[in-house]
């Protein structure tokens, strides 16, 4: 029971990242629901998905596509999305954008759809939240 415990305090400590803030609303029927539609989108077809940002520990690590992970690069990852795709990351409360490049698998935190660099979350202002829905466009496959 103990280890359990602590394997389970392990793994909620390891997420990509953390929140200040809950977003409200969202559920996991909903991101299962766009994760999906984002794979069979075209170019130019918007999607909102909950975005999360890598933390810092990540730095300097391999990604899945063999890319080594720099937290200053406008990278992301997204569990079946192919590597190389960009997408138009944008905040709706501010209306700053940010174009990704997927170089990664994830995120394989529950509810999460889409992490992206920490450079990219500082521009659009997702740092103080952790992980927000955002407006996410593919822009080339």
């Amino acid at each position: 029971m103990k280890k359990l415990i602590i394997l389970l305090i392990a793994l909620i400590s390891f997420g990509c990242a953390t929140a200040k803030y809950q977003t409200k609303g969202l559920h996991a029927k909903t991101h299962f629901k766009y994760a999906t539609k984002i794979e069979n989108a075209r170019a130019g077809k918007a999607m909102w998905l909950v975005t999360s940002y890598y933390s810092t520990k990540f730095n300097g690590r391999k990604t899945a596509s063999g890319e080594v992970y720099n937290m200053f690069d406008f990278t992301c990852a997204h569990k079946k999305l192919p590597f190389g795709t960009k997408l138009k990351v944008t905040n709706p409360e501010n209306n700053k954008s940010v174009v990704v490049r997927v170089t990664d698998r994830g995120p394989f935190v529950k509810g999460r759809d889409l992490d992206i660099s920490y450079a990219a979350a500082k521009k659009i202002g997702l740092i103080k939240y952790g992980y927000k829905k955002f407006k996410v466009e593919v822009l080339k496959k």
